[in-house]
């Protein structure tokens, strides 16, 4: 197992997962089996109870795991499917530990972050590092390890000594670390101070960086190059230059360029192992489709124009998964991508009197954008100006998407505007509801909130009936789908008659609990309780997003022609991919 720790300095959020991602995605391109663990030294056992505005969203695994996004990233670049335990956090290696210490596994000793922890920690990464992630069902070739945060932080600190015992533990040929760090630019200056102050503190620490890559706005000019190598006593080839490019897709191309395989192979001792032939050529084949259609991006002139009216508009990494899925599609479709952003709360009435200016440019934004899209959330700031956005789509035949919440704002929508039920609501919002046509789930918990939503992949059924369905078609008719959930609200059972004409076409295994809506005289108007941003790739965009965006440029109609006439495909590049994120 060959190990690759990337780790910060001088400030979080410089761009780990991303870096950390494109390096994984490079080994698979030559053929390696690659999995990745995420550590967070935060105390929570996981993401599930924090708000999207401090760490960006809440990625849902198949297995039901809240974590961090970048796991989102790994499964993206490495199509691969992990599990909660690929996500290590302060809180849960602890309770572990705690744990062990209650079933008297540590019998008759002191329990200490040294050598207790730490090695829990070490023994955590080994385990599952090892898991099989993808369609071959086989043990990894390399694991990335990403450290959260920045070396020095007090939080981090068994983390980094875990680390520096697992160097040792493995053995020379097995582990290589990027230290990531920022290269601000000031009055024009590139300054290398933070990166020389961020190589002495993670050498203090006990580790010793192979690769400095070097966190940039713009290319790092070789004076720069040369003072960093000089002062953090590195090769020059050791420093590696991550400026900012036009799409975070292009990171692995800049990797390639400064030959990042090559500097790793003699580290690592890539040369020793022994790849599958087909293997080789399936990282070959990963590696073109990727240069095509992202290079490609770049010559895109036609836009697409998408309103997101959202409540955690104000940090965009609150909605990352949907960006990436509007993304993919918009790619996929030959558009370059124009996302508007629209806080929810400025589209409702009394932003009239508080704030005119800010409710008309919201209107404005809403009634010119070629697509809206409404993502899911929690609490009732912003669902009146979300249920108005939902009208304006319905009566406008404006391409709509509704996301968990968003397909119940549009449920509350229609049945208030259409079929009359004017006090129609969510109990989420209005408990005393008159109409309740969106309940809490009976199997929830209202008194421990960690972990207990409706959480994981789950079946979506198509009903009879349901054949002249958009949506359906793009799934390229299949009879069950698979979608990774996350909500504990759901449309109310008793209110579906009454809702004529809003058609519920697909729904659970037993038939109980709404999963997709649709109308069917609309160009593309679709709210789904699950989560389809958690299973788009890169290389194979989410149904209900390429629909959309699809929809949203004019071209949803030849798409649907080119399936009927080829099932296997709807693009000339289309690579089909399962609901666990495995290459048919």
């Amino acid at each position: 197992m060959k190990y690759v720790l990337v780790s910060g300095g001088v400030i979080s959020g410089i761009g780990k997962g991303v870096i950390a991602s494109s390096t994984g995605l490079l080994l698979k391109t030559i053929g390696l089996k690659v999995s990745a663990i995420k550590i967070d030294p935060y105390m929570n056992v996981d993401a599930g109870t924090m708000a999207p505005t401090e760490h960006g969203e809440v990625f849902v695994l198949n297995d039901g795991g809240e974590v961090d996004l970048d796991l989102g990233n790994y499964e993206r670049y490495l199509n691969i499917t992990l599990t909660r335990e690929n996500n290590i956090t302060t809180g849960k290696i602890y309770q572990h530990v705690i744990e062990r210490e209650r079933r008297g596994d540590y019998l008759g000793k002191t329990v200490q972050v040294i050598p207790h922890l730490t090695d829990a920690i070490q023994d955590w990464i080994e385990r599952v590092a090892r898991i099989p992630v993808d369609e071959t069902s086989e043990e990894p070739d390399a694991c990335i390890i990403e450290l959260g945060g920045t070396v020095g932080d007090i939080e981090s600190a068994p983390f980094i000594e875990a680390m520096r015992q697992l160097r040792r533990r493995v053995g020379k040929g097995s582990f290589l670390q990027i230290h990531v760090s920022l290269v601000p630019v000031v009055n024009g200056e590139q300054k290398t101070k933070p990166t020389q102050q961020a190589i002495r503190d993670v050498r203090s620490a006990g580790l010793a960086p192979d690769l400095i890559a070097c966190r940039c706005q713009e290319p790092l000019s070789k004076v720069t190059v040369e003072k960093v190598a000089a002062f953090c006593d590195v090769a020059h080839e050791q420093v590696v230059a991550v400026h900012d490019v036009n799409s975070t897709y292009h990171v692995p191309l800049l990797l390639e360029q400064q030959k990042l395989i090559r500097l790793l192979t003699p580290v690592l001792e890539l040369e020793k192992l022994e790849i599958a032939p087909a293997l080789v050529q399936k990282g070959i084949d990963i590696w073109d489709e990727w240069k095509t259609l992202t290079l490609a991006q770049d010559r895109l002139f036609d836009t697409v124009n998408i309103a997101l009216v959202g409540k955690y508009t104000n940090l965009h990494d609150s909605y990352l998964s949907v960006v990436k899925s509007l993304e993919h599609a918009s790619m996929r479709c030959g558009r370059k991508l124009n996302l508007i952003w629209v806080e929810a709360e400025a589209l409702e009435d009394h932003m009239k009197q508080e704030n005119p200016a800010k409710f008309h440019k919201a209107w404005h934004d809403v009634c010119t954008a070629g697509g809206i899209l409404v993502p899911g959330g929690f609490g009732a700031r912003g669902t009146e100006g979300m249920v108005a956005a939902a009208k304006w789509a319905r009566t406008n035949k404006t391409p709509y998407l509704g996301i968990c919440l968003g397909m119940q704002v549009a449920v509350i929508e229609y049945a208030r505007h259409v079929v009359g039920l004017k006090d129609a609501h969510s109990v989420e919002i209005s408990a005393n509801a008159t109409d309740p046509v969106v309940i809490f789930m009976p199997e929830g918990s209202k008194t421990h909130l960690g972990g207990t939503m409706r959480l994981g992949i789950r079946p979506t059924i198509w009903q009879p009936g349901s054949e002249w369905s958009k949506l359906r078609q793009l799934y390229d008719e299949k009879e069950v789908i698979l979608e990774r959930h996350r909500h504990r609200y759901e449309v109310n059972p008793e209110y579906i008659e009454r809702l004529s004409g809003l058609n519920f076409v697909g729904k659970d295994d037993k038939g109980e609990r709404m999963e997709i809506v649709e109308l069917k005289d609309h160009p593309y108007y679709v709210g789904v309780q699950f989560h389809p941003e958690y299973l788009s790739r890169v290389l194979s965009p989410s149904k209900p997003y390429l629909g959309f965006v699809a929809a949203s440029a004019g071209v949803l109609d030849q798409m649907l022609e080119k399936l009927q006439k080829n099932q296997t495909a709807v693009a000339p590049a289309f690579i089909p991919v399962e609901p666990n994120g495995t290459l048919e």
